[in-house]
């Protein structure tokens, strides 16, 4: 099923490359350049160590390390050196990336984005995270909503970034948009092995798609990252799955028919159908209304768990970030 670990493809089959990327200490733009450079040299290994391979995956913070440092000369944009770097690697060896940046943010804090380039050098996606790592992280929250894009072979694929994978929510409207292939990358570190792999695998099953995932590996001397690079089949079980190697690279083949079909054809289980027609049994095409409280508030700007008052944490001052003085302002229609 995994083409021998992606030294095979079939027809209509993609191979995908996982790359759990050495996690660096960057603090100088010169760290930052190093970095770049790196993960440009992998893209390289990997394509000669697996000529077959479509798409490669980097974890999140894949040239900014876990500093979680705003410093404007650490920032990057779409038009500077680094995403230039992307672009170049991705063309010369005619293969697709998928990349990490932190950039740089007129309304404040700074995007975590990530950016999907084609095998023709050009940027085909461009994702900025959802759900920051609270108390930790203190990027602005996504405001452009979860995208999905065709990617090579004709797949829809969808990007979600680190903590987004832990809301169900994420991977739902990944497929409810038509994503085939949902892929995940984050800097994770060891304490949170266990729940990643059951959200991997819970978010597969659920919306019977593929979920391909990755971490950072090694230390910065400060941190551990955990690798972990996962390959999930669309009925939850584990196709290829990564260690806590840095720089170690985990190949699969997936074939997107097994999506298709299951999507088409289950009654039992197929959930993102079932989602929308409740009891299609009993009543024609199913209830369709919207029985979730949950829902109904967040769209009137109303959520408010039953603990919402009780909860202690709400800021970043924790983590030594000052209480934000800025307000949300989003993108989305």
């Amino acid at each position: 099923m995994s083409g021998l670990g992606g030294l095979n493809k079939t027809t209509g089959g993609i191979v995908i490359a996982a790359v759990q990327s050495q996690l660096f200490s960057v603090t100088t733009p010169s760290d930052l350049s190093k970095a770049t450079h790196h993960v440009c040299d992998l893209v390289r290994q990997t394509k000669r160590a697996y000529p077959c391979t479509d798409l490669i995956l980097f974890p999140e913070y894949c040239i900014h390390g876990l500093s979680m440092s705003t410093s404007p000369s650490l920032m990057c944009t779409l038009d500077g050196p680094e995403i230039a770097a992307f672009k170049a690697v991705c063309k010369e060896q005619a293969v697709w990336g998928v990349f990490s940046i932190m950039e740089k943010n007129e309304l404040g804090n700074p995007w975590n984005a990530g950016v999907t380039i084609n095998d023709a050098g050009e940027i085909a996606d461009y994702y900025r995270k959802m759900h920051p790592w609270v108390p930790v992280e203190p990027w602005y929250p996504g405001n452009r909503g979860v995208s999905a894009f065709t990617g090579p072979g004709g797949v829809k694929m969808s990007l979600i970034i680190c903590h987004d994978g832990m809301f169900p929510e994420m991977a739902r409207e990944a497929a409810y948009r038509g994503a085939e292939v949902l892929l995940r990358t984050a800097g994770y570190t060891s304490p949170i092995k266990s729940s990643w792999e059951i959200t991997n695998r819970s978010n597969a099953f659920c919306n019977l798609m593929y979920t391909v995932s990755v971490a950072l590996a090694g230390t910065d001397g400060t941190f551990r990252s955990m690798g972990q690079a996962m390959f999930v089949h669309p009925e939850g079980h584990v196709l290829e799955q990564g260690d806590g190697t840095p720089d170690a690279i985990v190949v699969c083949e997936i074939r997107v028919e097994e999506v298709r079909r299951r999507r088409r054809e289950w009654g039992v289980e197929n959930n993102l159908f079932q989602f929308g027609h409740r009891g299609f049994v009993a009543v024609r095409e199913g209830a369709q209304d919207c029985p979730y409280m949950y829902m109904k508030d967040l769209v009137k700007g109303e959520y408010k768990q039953q603990e919402d008052a009780e909860v202690a944490v709400r800021d970043g001052k924790s983590c030594g970030f000052e209480k934000p003085k800025q307000d949300f302002v989003s993108e989305m229609e």
